[in-house]
């Protein structure tokens, strides 16, 4: 269908998500696309209405692909299909043309996001964001040399005795991108924790509550 038929897309609109904490800003950058494309009708949904059987292809198509121009689809959203469909020799299929909008979110360098830890590796840790994972390389992640614990699957600080371990909230920054086309997997996203007011949320606590001279919170809570 991609050769046979020309698709286009245009910018919508920005979705910013923006929040403050501990005075600094997190911002997380999502983007409705409005796309004019061909959707193929199967034989066997001939007679099913067909808004219905279009939004059913074209999610099955698009959501949880990602598109190097783009980022990764979250949804497909406000179908609206032509009447009038085509067919081609060759296939007992119905094309119609259609346009839809696409939910996508795209990484952006120097973005900073929150995520959770959900692999820890002897070269570093894994963190979802979304529909995406980043790699914080272990040279990324504090200002410490670095052990890994494989038997606990943690990375620990020599000195500051810091553990970073699967299930913690971190702050990153995005510092590389590079999209691949279809699965997530394909994408590569590098992020540091190396800068002020990054790492495990709990870290960052941990430091403002010195910086005002307060005392630090039982190991229990800072696990939350």
């Amino acid at each position: 269908m991609k050769n046979r038929f020309h698709f286009t897309a245009s910018f919508y609109m920005s979705l910013n998500s923006l929040y403050h904490t501990h005075g600094f800003k997190v911002i997380a950058v999502y983007k409705l696309l409005h796309i004019n494309d061909v959707v193929r009708i199967p034989p066997d949904k001939f007679g099913q209405p067909l808004e219905q059987v279009a939004s059913e292809v074209l999610r099955s198509t698009y959501e949880g692909v990602v598109m190097r121009e783009f980022g990764a689809v979250l949804a497909v959203l406000n179908v609206n299909v032509s009447n009038v469909g085509k067919i081609l020799p060759g296939d007992g299929a119905i094309f119609h043309r259609a346009s839809f909008d696409l939910l996508v979110y795209s990484p952006i360098i120097q973005e900073v996001v929150e995520g959770e830890v959900v692999e820890v590796t002897d070269f570093g840790v894994f963190v979802r964001m979304g529909p995406m994972d980043g790699l914080v390389h272990v040279s990324q992640l504090m200002d410490d040399f670095i052990t890994y614990d494989e038997k606990r699957g943690a990375l620990i600080g020599k000195e500051t005795h810091r553990v970073i371990e699967k299930g913690m909230s971190v702050r990153c920054r995005i510092i590389t991108v590079s999209l691949g086309s279809g699965a997530s997997r394909s994408s590569k996203i590098g992020m540091t924790m190396r800068q002020p007011y990054l790492g495990a949320l709990a870290w960052i606590e941990e430091d403002l509550r010195k910086a005002k001279g307060e005392p630090p919170k039982p190991a229990e809570d800072q696990k939350k």
